[in-house]
């Protein structure tokens, strides 16, 4: 099924979804379209994958884009007043824009847009405002410096309790993000220009789980307590760690991002929602060195502390393009706090090292369910589908208590999985196993539905664990291993199936 639709809008840029019958980020073959402002053609081209954004528009002025699959009209948004960061002192030659970039956000009037003009800016973090446009066309770069001497840090939590900086789960200070908006709703960061954490300069990756200064590595995008966020068309990379990390924010959109990071960069996840509501990420690109999105409620700290715990709920992921990393779509570990009503569709996953992922483990409680993939397109990931509830993260992981096969008691900690449905997805040279899920004796993996689930594999795979859990078997080519799970409505499945439902 066709879809032409707009996915943003700011007042000076577009966002729009071209999407013919069977695309995923890439369309089946290149399409003609063209941009007329009135009755004039102002941009003509051919698409060749389905996010399509547009930048240096008129604000408050009508578009109409001509598409063979139909036209589709939209307007600008107004705008309150243009800033130009040049004019608070912004210059390529400085060794260091933040203040005056800070001078020119602080400027900024509400419902204005602050334009970074075309250069490379060397900062440290600045710190966005409420309803503003945030605006770096092509060719405007904001590049971090990797000295965290003097790097401002945010404390765990504000003056009023409330958790602020976030680090795997658990409200912990970290030094700011080069980019950080915090209580900014309805903000928009856009434009085709880019921001680079600086990941490679200084000595963020050599110390990946250490800290500097009492505080934790930065990410390279930092949004909290922030609604109705719009971020489209940048390039984000090359992150200290977490590159996009949206933290207790509701109905946040983004399309038309290109998320890149090393491969070798320890936990360089590319978007991270965490404890957020109604998240829409669409053409997306990735490329990282760790998982490409993955999903967070909080985790349950060491003494049972769950007073920062909040679900993620209403995420939707499309058009979307997974190039490398550890997982392509993950749902934890970091999820004390549910996990529900996720959606996965018309996407491309490439050497991921795994497809959909869900992990958890005894003591962190929460629930993950309502999970649905289809019409994904898999190449050369090594497992497709993992459900993990023996996921061995943390020092006590490996612990007798997390990784025994027996029966334990249930409760508050007792995470549970169920609902998942896989559907219309194909997975070519797949290496270990089409799927891999591992459920709690006491908690098993319930409804998990796989429909037109095709797998081949690569034949010169090596055996591998499939799954991060302790007395993993190295495998490969194995159709499924479900222990603990109930597949298609199936008994509880206490060995590896033989007959798995792959067609």
């Amino acid at each position: 099924m066709s879809d032409l639709r707009v996915l943003q809008l700011s007042s000076r840029t577009a966002s729009l979804l071209l999407a013919p019958g069977g695309a995923r980020y890439a369309v089946p073959v290149p399409i003609s379209w063209q941009l007329s402002c009135g009755d004039k053609p102002c941009a003509s081209g051919k698409a060749t994958v389905a996010p399509l954004f547009f930048e240096n528009l008129t604000p408050d002025t009508e578009y109409c884009l001509t598409t063979p699959l139909g036209r589709l009209r939209f307007r600008t948004l107004k705008c309150a007043g243009l800033v130009d960061a040049r004019n608070f002192g912004a210059d390529p030659r400085a060794a260091d824009n933040s203040a005056a970039i800070q001078r020119a956000i602080d400027a900024t009037p509400e419902g204005g847009t602050l334009r970074i003009a075309p250069g490379r800016y060397t900062i440290g973090p600045i710190f966005l405002k409420p309803r503003m446009t945030f605006y770096l066309p092509e060719g405007a770069e904001l590049n971090a410096h990797g000295d965290w001497s003097d790097w401002p840090i945010l404390p765990a939590r504000d003056d009023t309790g409330r958790p602020l900086s976030s680090w795997e789960g658990l409200p912990e200070a970290a030094f700011a993000a080069p980019v950080t908006a915090i209580d900014c709703h309805g903000l928009i960061l856009t434009g085709r220009g880019v921001i680079d954490g600086g990941g490679d300069r200084g000595d963020w990756w050599s110390w990946p789980k250490s800290t500097r200064r009492d505080a934790r590595r930065p990410r390279t995008l930092f949004l909290a307590w922030s609604d109705d966020v719009q971020i489209s068309g940048l390039t984000i990379r090359n992150s200290p760690s977490w590159t996009v990390h949206p933290f207790r924010c509701d109905r946040l959109t983004a399309s038309a991002l290109h998320i890149q990071n090393p491969a070798d960069s320890p936990n360089t996840d590319g978007l991270n929602p965490e404890s957020c509501c109604d998240v829409t990420l669409t053409g997306l690109h990735f490329s990282v060195g760790d998982d490409c999105i993955a999903v967070k409620a909080g985790k349950r700290g060491d003494q049972g502390e769950a007073d920062h715990l909040a679900p993620t709920t209403g995420l939707t992921v499309t058009h979307c393009l997974m190039e490398r990393g550890h997982g392509a779509v993950v749902l934890g570990s970091e999820m004390s706090g549910d996990i529900t009503d996720v959606t996965i569709t018309d996407c491309t996953f490439d050497r991921t090292d795994r497809g959909l992922r869900i992990k958890t483990r005894r003591g962190r409680g929460g629930r993950v369910a309502n999970v649905v993939m289809e019409r994904v397109d898999m190449t050369h990931v090594d497992t497709p589908v993992v459900a993990n509830a023996y996921y061995f993260c943390d020092p006590d992981g490996s612990d007798d208590w997390v990784q025994s096969r027996k029966p334990a008691a249930i409760t508050e900690k007792t995470p549970a999985i169920d609902n998942i449905l896989v559907r219309n997805v194909t997975a070519k040279m797949a290496k270990l196993a089409g799927a891999a899920m591992l459920g709690l004796p006491e908690s098993p993996i319930t409804n998990v539905r796989l429909e037109y689930f095709s797998v081949t594999f690569d034949p010169d795979a090596e055996p591998a664990e499939p799954l991060m859990a302790e007395g993993q078997t190295p495998v490969r080519h194995i159709p499924m291993i479900a222990e603990n799970t109930q597949v298609t409505g199936e008994p509880l499945c206490a060995e590896p199936l033989k007959d798995p439902i792959l067609c």
